[in-house]
């Protein structure tokens, strides 16, 4: 029992590093969980309950590099409280089978998005050499950031990608502010279904206690780290990690 509940602190360490660089910190931090013997629902749950404190500690650690984002908050937070709630809602109403066919397709949309994502914003328009948001963009930005709160309150296992993903499709270019963004959009989300959950009861608290400790030291080691990693290494990384995560739905 020990060793389990120390694997799950660790579990929680690791993923929310990963949450802070790139996402994909569910893929370690929910089979933890499943593997200890929580119920796969509870254990979504309480990995929502246990993830987001990271989150918001990452935020806190990109601060500085997100002052320049503040004109996009606003117009990204709102459909992040609004899907959060609504993929929480999904959940415990829905059975997953319509997610699991369609979300691993997006999550290596998403990551291709990413990799080729000077491509894209060559193609759409959407920057130039420096960093550009246009009209366009931020229409983009809303529908899709609705459509990933949506999944992220479902259940979450990749929304980061998805995020930078998207981000990069505005017009955003420099990792390390859009890391900082995602950390606070992915906070509202997965604080609106943590309240979600926690009035359905579906919440392990003693678990979710103990992986938010890890969660919340991760986050912010990672962030503090990232920060001082060139940013071919971290785009580099976001990529590996975006097909891992697709590569593990696609089999789950």
């Amino acid at each position: 029992m020990e060793i389990g509940l120390v694997v799950l602190f660790f579990a929680a360490m690791i993923a929310g590093a990963m949450n802070s660089v790139a996402g994909g910190g569910s893929l370690i931090s929910f089979p933890a969980l499943v593997a200890f013997g929580v119920p796969s629902v509870s254990a979504n749950a309480t990995n929502t309950a246990a993830l987001w404190p990271g989150s918001l500690s990452s935020a806190f650690a990109y601060s500085k590099d997100t002052k320049l984002y503040r004109d996009l908050v606003l117009p990204l937070i709102i459909p992040s409280a609004l899907g959060g709630l609504l993929g929480a809602f999904v959940l415990v109403i829905t059975p997953p089978e319509l997610f699991d066919v369609i979300v691993p397709f997006l999550v290596l949309f998403a990551t291709l998005l990413f990799a080729f994502r000077d491509q894209f914003n060559r193609l759409f328009k959407l920057g130039g050499s420096e960093e550009s948001v246009s009209a366009l963009g931020r229409v983009w930005g809303f529908f899709f950031q609705l459509f990933v709160a949506t999944y992220g309150g479902y259940f979450g296992a990749g929304i980061g990608i998805l995020m930078l993903g998207s981000l990069s499709v505005m017009g955003l270019r420099d990792i390390h502010r859009m890391n900082g963004l995602k950390t606070i959009l992915g906070t509202m989300i997965n604080v609106i279904a943590f309240f979600f959950f926690a009035i359905k009861g579906l919440v392990v608290w003693q678990l979710a206690i103990l992986m938010t400790l890890g969660a919340i030291i991760g986050g912010y080691v990672g962030a503090r780290t990232a920060k001082r990693v060139d940013q071919r290494y971290i785009r580099a990384f976001v990529i590996a990690v975006g097909l891992f995560v697709s590569v593990w739905l696609f089999f789950k």
